[in-house]
């Protein structure tokens, strides 16, 4: 991890001195920044003027709005990072720079709307992507700035404004956030009230948007709860849901970076990432070696005794087989040595996860927990592992990692994972373009099939046929 961030830093910092970046907005808490309003019928209907005015703008003037959305967010990173951990106690601020600059950097823009053109003996067909016109966003509390980030520079370049309900618990960095954006968007020739919030979101105003006339699509990223409110809505929905990843290690393994992986992509933000390592499933040929491993990279072995104590603090409703469990949510995304504290146990604070061997029908296997607590099964064969992870993904088909030279065994768990993200032979973030290649997304639209949303996620197909001509062979 300490190389990934000097890395991501270098890159950041060419680029923006490439960018010139200077001066900044003045710090303050109030909400009723640039777009944020006091009601959701205000925010929509400035929302839908906004719109209207972008998409009589030149592409090349939306071009221009995007790369000004990413430099206000790099040039703006350190302060985003600080308060979102500061607001929603979750995670760590070193952690969420990494996020903001991939999101800003890595997020496609307005390139990723690729006209498609089709001839034959009876002409020319061409299909190009309009934009919904105005979407109502669902923002959560683990990732709250880094999905506004995401969601905004990809629903924007394809030509939409957006209404956002913040999570109550991230309203003040939500709003920031949006404020910053809608900043960058005039200050490149865009129009006022591109993106908009309320600054005082509730679950009704949560559901007020879901039932508004004037929205035309629904993007939610939260769990479940919210994704089936949004899907009985009646509007067309795009929703990014839970996910329990697994991940499997075979006697074929580089143990040594494997072990070097989980450790950092499990104890990346606290886990509060939707994709990070949940539960390790491992050879039992290799499982002491990987542990030993981990634990030399910052992992922290617990003794049984401890793992039921921990157990019983960190899961307030335990997940089994066909039954998803809860995570006790005081301590979603705390650090580990604090999680550690309150069973007694003082641990170094540089500790970057609690390991827990536990056996395969423990609830902390089938238990999203969203924390720093890391539980590992030792399986008999790699087909043991691979079954066991897609039992207790819970059928998500979000994310799952696999650490194996064995080519066939790498297909056969994708083949059964069926997610949306899958990594061979790297930690969890590689699949969002961090260490990895391709572009990257915080709304992994699992449950409605999209997968990771990009600006053309955000677009309707338009065909236009001229028949009879402009065939030019």
């Amino acid at each position: 991890m300490e190389l990934l961030e000097q890395d991501i830093r270098l890159l950041v910092e060419d680029v923006l001195k490439n960018l010139n970046i200077t001066g900044g907005i003045q710090d303050s808490d109030n909400n009723q920044g640039e777009g944020i309003f006091s009601d959701i019928d205000s925010a929509i209907a400035a929302a839908k003027s906004a719109q209207q005015q972008l998409m009589k703008l030149t592409l090349e003037t939306r071009k221009a709005i995007i790369t000004s959305m990413r430099e206000t967010i790099l040039g703006h990173n350190e302060r985003l990072s600080r308060k979102a951990a500061e607001e929603t106690g979750l995670g760590c601020w070193r952690s969420k720079l990494l996020k903001h600059e991939l999101v800003a950097l890595k997020t496609p823009g307005v390139e990723d709307l690729e006209a498609v053109s089709y001839t034959d003996d009876h002409g020319l067909t061409l299909v190009e992507r309009a934009p919904y016109g105005v979407i109502g966003a669902i923002i959560p509390v683990t990732n709250p700035s880094s999905t506004v980030v995401n969601n905004g520079i990809g629903m924007v370049a394809a030509g939409n404004a957006v209404v956002f309900n913040p999570h109550p618990s991230a309203k003040r960095i939500s709003c920031l956030t949006i404020s910053l954006l809608n900043e960058a968007i005039v200050k490149a020739g865009g129009p006022q009230n591109v993106l908009t919030a309320i600054a005082e979101p509730t679950i009704e105003s949560a559901q007020a948007l879901m039932k508004h006339p004037g929205i035309n699509l629904l993007v939610v990223t939260g769990g479940p709860g919210v994704v089936r409110a949004a899907m009985n809505s009646g509007k067309k929905v795009i929703a990014a849901g839970p996910g329990n990843p697994p991940c499997v290690i075979d006697e074929t393994a580089d143990i040594e970076k494997a072990g070097q992986d989980i450790v950092n992509g499990a104890s990346f933000d606290n886990n509060i990432v939707c994709i990070c390592e949940k539960e390790v499933l491992v050879v039992a040929s290799v499982a002491d070696r990987l542990k030993q491993i981990m634990q030399r990279h910052g992992a922290y072995e617990l003794t049984n005794d401890q793992i039921d104590n921990i157990t019983k603090l960190v899961v307030a409703e335990p997940g089994g087989p066909g039954k998803e469990g809860h995570p006790n949510k005081k301590y979603v995304g705390k650090r580990a040595h604090l999680i550690a504290r309150d069973i007694g146990l003082t641990i170094p604070e540089t500790t970057k996860l609690l390991l827990c061997e536990v056996g395969r029908e423990h609830p902390l296997v089938w238990t999203e927990q969203l924390m720093p607590v890391l539980p590992l099964v030792r399986m008999n064969t790699v087909d043991d592992a691979i079954d066991l992870a897609v039992e207790c993904e819970h059928g998500f088909r979000h994310s799952a990692m696999m650490h194996s030279l064995n080519v066939k065994k790498l297909s056969k768990m994708a083949r059964l994972m069926n997610c949306s993200i899958f990594v061979k032979n790297g930690p969890c973030y590689s699949g969002l373009g961090q260490g990895g290649a391709g572009f990257t997304s915080f709304t992994i639209a699992s449950p409605t099939g999209e997968g990771l949303t990009r600006a053309r996620t955000f677009t309707r197909e338009r065909r236009c046929t001229l028949v009879d001509y402009f065939r030019l062979v």
